[in-house]
């Protein structure tokens, strides 16, 4: 009786999963199915199908480089991530020019970072070489050069004018929320309008060139902006993206240009002011439309 309820089980098993009134197996237990051990112990055990082992080799070539393989792919491809590393090598070089205490040199490289950093994804766009793995290379890259490099050279900006622990403070909140808007702009859906939060980019952008000028602010002020720009990176607030700033109304950019003939620094903080600013505005203004 055992033996006999062993097989009906074993039967039953084997039935799991076919089709009523068809003899092949569903899509779910399409699966070779063997049997272990001696029958009253008999277990049975689901195989993936072969379709389910892909060859490898082709999986990670199309993972690369979607679509054709042609030699102007390739040289093209190949470019665009030259441009990557060109941006990370550049990161790299800014952390030992900072550690050198080469700050105004090490801000230069940052610069060069965010045009390196718009260079790839403009060129893998035209081209038409855009894939996973590019994105996942850029993505990492940020992280190295603007989520590591910018809070560095930061930090050797900030240690003779404002204590050592609270410079380390903020440049490490930098690299946290470079962490997670970078992680959470690789997982979210994209809109083609607005950022949602700061763009880490954007932000280096700011912190390399606030270095590269001088302002002349006290510490305490630079460090508290420096917080300010690593929490607006990981706000849900809106940020318009830059083909959009540049269709912005002329009489918008008055204010800079004004500041601008009285001192260049000055305009520079009014435009990075007033962009930080936007996001929060645009926020409540849908808030009260959807209201």
């Amino acid at each position: 009786m055992r033996r006999g309820g062993t097989v009906a089980r074993q039967a039953l098993l084997v039935r799991v999963g076919r089709r009523p009134g068809d003899g092949r197996a569903s899509t779910a237990t399409q699966a070779e199915v063997i049997y272990t051990g001696s029958e009253p112990t008999a277990q049975m055990v689901a195989l993936p199908p072969a379709s389910a082992f892909p060859d490898t080799a082709a999986a990670d070539s199309a993972a690369l480089l979607p679509g054709e393989h042609t030699a102007r792919r390739r040289a093209c491809f190949a470019m665009v991530n030259a441009c990557t590393l060109a941006s990370l090598a550049l990161g790299m070089a800014a952390i030992l020019l900072a550690m050198q205490d080469n700050v105004q040199l090490a801000a230069a490289c940052l610069v060069a970072c965010v045009m390196f950093d718009g260079l790839d994804g403009a060129l893998a766009r035209k081209t038409g070489v855009s894939s996973p793995f590019g994105a996942q290379m850029d993505s990492l890259a940020d992280m190295c050069s603007f989520g590591l490099a910018a809070p560095v050279v930061v930090y050797a900006s900030l240690a003779h004018s404002v204590p050592r622990p609270a410079a380390a403070v903020a440049c490490v909140l930098v690299a946290g929320c470079a962490a997670i808007r970078l992680a959470r702009f690789n997982v979210s859906p994209k809109d083609g309008r607005f950022f949602s939060g700061v763009p880490t980019t954007m932000a280096a952008a700011v912190l390399a060139l606030a270095v590269l000028i001088g302002l002349p602010v006290p510490g305490w002020a630079l460090l508290g902006g420096v917080a300010v720009l690593a929490f607006a990176m990981v706000s849900s607030f809106p940020y318009a993206k830059v083909a959009k700033i540049v269709k912005l109304p002329p009489w918008l950019w008055l204010m800079p240009i004004f500041t601008a003939l009285i001192d260049p620094r000055l305009s520079f903080v009014v435009v990075v002011c007033g962009y930080l600013l936007s996001g929060p505005v645009m926020w409540l203004r849908g808030r009260r439309v959807a209201a």
